[in-house]
């Protein structure tokens, strides 16, 4: 999955990850508790991406991966240590909604955008994620018939938002 930096890599003083503290780190023989931490991705100024456990640069196809294979991690900035997971999990979708065919339509991106400082921000993101667990369930219940469930969900999930946004005076 992950390939070893060239020897030819350049990099400025203060980003060979050799040299930084290994923070986040499971440590050789740590114990079982100490190794499910969440695995640690340092990006550096010249926007790469330093997996520290498999101790070799990572593209962010790669981080992808991690996602699809439910891998828990996180990203840091090496300098400053700043959580950055949120951020490369949106430059991801950004990444997929451009390529091929797009999970969002533009009038659900607009309703998303118009929830941002309106007085249900907060219980947007609670929907989304309580309506994706659901999905989730029930795919991994139902497996084979997954697309009749799909189409279903989808229905279901339509339906709940028209309701939701109407009830506050917005087009679904």
């Amino acid at each position: 999955m992950a390939r070893k930096p060239a020897a030819s890599d350049t990099r400025a003083k203060n980003q060979n990850p050799a040299q930084d503290n290994n923070q986040g780190e499971a440590a050789p023989g740590a114990s079982s508790a100490e190794s499910q931490a969440p695995r640690v991705i340092k990006k550096y100024p010249n926007r790469r991406l330093y997996d520290t456990q498999s101790s070799s640069y990572v593209t962010l196809s790669e981080i992808k991966q991690l996602v699809m294979a439910g891998q828990s991690f996180v990203v840091r900035d090496a300098k400053s240590g700043e959580d950055l997971t949120r951020s490369l999990l949106l430059q991801i979708i950004l990444e997929e909604e451009s390529a091929g065919a797009p999970m969002f339509t533009e009038a659900v991106l607009s309703n998303i955008i118009r929830f941002y400082g309106h007085a249900m921000q907060g219980h947007m993101g609670a929907y989304l994620e309580s309506n994706l667990q659901s999905l989730m369930l029930m795919q991994s219940k139902m497996g084979h018939q997954q697309q009749n469930i799909m189409a279903q969900m989808q229905e279901q999930m339509q339906k709940q938002t028209a309701q939701f946004l109407s009830a506050f005076g917005m087009k679904p």
